[in-house]
């Protein structure tokens, strides 16, 4: 099966991408992860990308169309895939529709994980990372009452990204740039919307019953 995932920052795409790819026994291909990887290994692709990233910006479409072309040429996405974070905007959807068909290919499915520009920034605002771990807490669902990591005792802080500030910013740029793709879907007749509110595993499940029909 060959799937897209789309969504607001802050949606859960990456952790539903992760269980989805899973029950279907594809891979996961995160252009996030890919980014974040050049990003934390110093790359001269890292600190381009990061200069987006930090704004809320998005990578140019260039860098990430090259990336993904590379990475569906593997063996392993031949028989299906589960993309996060590409398409963005149309233009890369025409150019992952001709990618594919040149290829012989074509999509089974778009997802699109639904959720209202409020709780983003409750869940985005409220993360602090460790500044030694790295693991990622939330203020909320975590229940932190001070700013040390539970597991090392490292100082917590926010990141740039997860500021209200820089998470309203990321929202516009999604509904300027990103927003479209559902209409270019739903004229596909391959959408499908997702209610992404509530616990993960809820949300999981109304996932795989959307995708259940496509998968013959």
């Amino acid at each position: 099966m060959r799937l897209v995932l789309v969504g607001p920052p802050g949606a859960g795409k990456g952790t539903q991408a992760q269980y989805i790819a899973s029950n279907l026994s594809i891979p996961k291909i995160s252009t996030g992860d890919i980014f974040r990887a050049n990003v934390s290994g110093g790359t001269e692709l890292g600190k381009l990308a990061k200069t987006y990233m930090d704004r809320g910006d998005l990578v140019p479409d260039e860098v990430t169309i090259a990336m993904v072309r590379d990475r569906l040429s593997e063996d392993d996405a031949q028989d299906g895939f589960l993309l996060d974070g590409f398409p963005r905007n149309v233009p890369q959807a025409e150019i992952l529709r001709d990618m594919l068909k040149d290829w012989g290919q074509a999509l089974d499915l778009v997802l699109e994980l639904v959720v209202d520009d409020d709780e983003v920034v409750r869940r985005l605002a409220g993360r602090r990372t460790c500044s030694q771990c790295g693991r990622i807490w939330h203020v909320e669902f975590d229940d932190k009452k001070d700013d040390r990591c539970d597991v090392c005792g490292g100082a917590l802080f926010q990141r740039d990204d997860d500021k209200e500030e820089t998470i309203r910013h990321r929202l516009e740029v999604y509904q300027v740039q990103t927003a479209p793709l559902v209409a270019y879907y739903a004229d596909e007749g391959i959408l499908v919307g997702v209610d992404a509110t509530g616990p993960v595993e809820e949300v999981t499940e109304r996932a795989m019953e959307a995708i259940r029909p496509f998968t013959g």
